[in-house]
């Protein structure tokens, strides 16, 4: 085809069969980096973890987001994620490096070869199925990552959510408030949770301290001198102390006191 200034824009049998905003409508970046993760094998953390080699650094949150469809990386993320995850398909188009493998003959030779396996019919993947939504209940007051949110099981709201980005046991989820559970967890982020009873040291928990929420991780110490009698049972025990611990270092922990209303929400998955 000419344009106005006599430019010839090359035909072939690919015109028309791309359309971004059915795509994107679609999430079809997204599935494909979710896919071809899973495919290696690799937790979305370990992709995040795996990215600072090709040169790029983003946030679980991030990457997550990529994956559901709320955000798309950009061109040099996208490339960085293709490597990283073997697609080595995109970066012949796209990597200057890659693209020096071959010479212009050879660039025709392969896309003439893929061309005789699409005409065969032989090679066409198999049709995935669409994804399937699933309706959540999230609550509609954050978990304080910082100074505290009041909390009432009462106060959700239900939400669509892709039903592979719902971990296996989540029961709810809540949204993070605050900076003091960076790098892992991000303000405005959703986690997801588990109700019981019990939680384990090193664990991170949506907890009620004195009707405050808090997303934090478990600890436990031994009590300070002055408040070990409050610890002790009646038979002369000495328990451990709970202390809510923040990931960011700029916040202290946060020792429970026998005192205090403290509960155990549900445990983060």
């Amino acid at each position: 085809m000419a344009t106005k200034n006599g430019r010839i824009i090359p035909m072939n049998a690919s015109v028309g069969l791309y359309d971004a905003k059915e795509e994107r409508s679609e999430n079809i970046i997204g599935q494909i980096i979710a896919n071809a993760r899973k495919r290696m094998g690799m937790t979305q953390q370990e992709l995040v973890d795996y990215l600072p080699q090709f040169g790029v650094s983003v946030s679980k949150y991030a990457e997550s987001k990529w994956e559901t469809g709320d955000t798309v990386p950009g061109a040099y993320q996208l490339m960085a994620v293709c490597a990283a995850l073997g697609m080595d398909d995109v970066l012949r188009y796209f990597s200057k490096k890659s693209a020096s493998l071959l010479n212009d003959e050879g660039e025709r030779k392969a896309m003439e070869y893929r061309a005789d396996l699409v005409a065969s019919g032989k090679y066409r993947p198999t049709q995935k199925h669409k994804i399937r939504y699933v309706e959540m209940p999230v609550s509609t007051l954050a978990a304080s990552a910082g100074t505290g949110a009041l909390l009432d099981d009462d106060n959700v709201e239900m939400i669509s959510f892709p039903e592979n980005t719902i971990p296996n046991g989540a029961e709810f989820g809540i949204r993070v408030s605050g900076d003091s559970m960076e790098p892992v967890y991000h303000d405005g982020q959703i986690v997801w949770v588990k109700q019981c009873d019990t939680i384990s040291v090193g664990e991170v928990g949506i907890f009620t301290l004195d009707g405050d929420g808090y997303i934090k991780c478990y600890d436990e110490q031994e009590p300070e001198t002055d408040v070990q009698e409050e610890f002790t049972d009646v038979y002369g025990e000495l328990h451990m102390q709970p202390v809510l611990v923040s990931y960011n270092q700029n916040y202290p922990p946060k020792p429970v006191m026998p005192a205090s209303d403290f509960r155990l929400v549900g445990r983060v998955l």
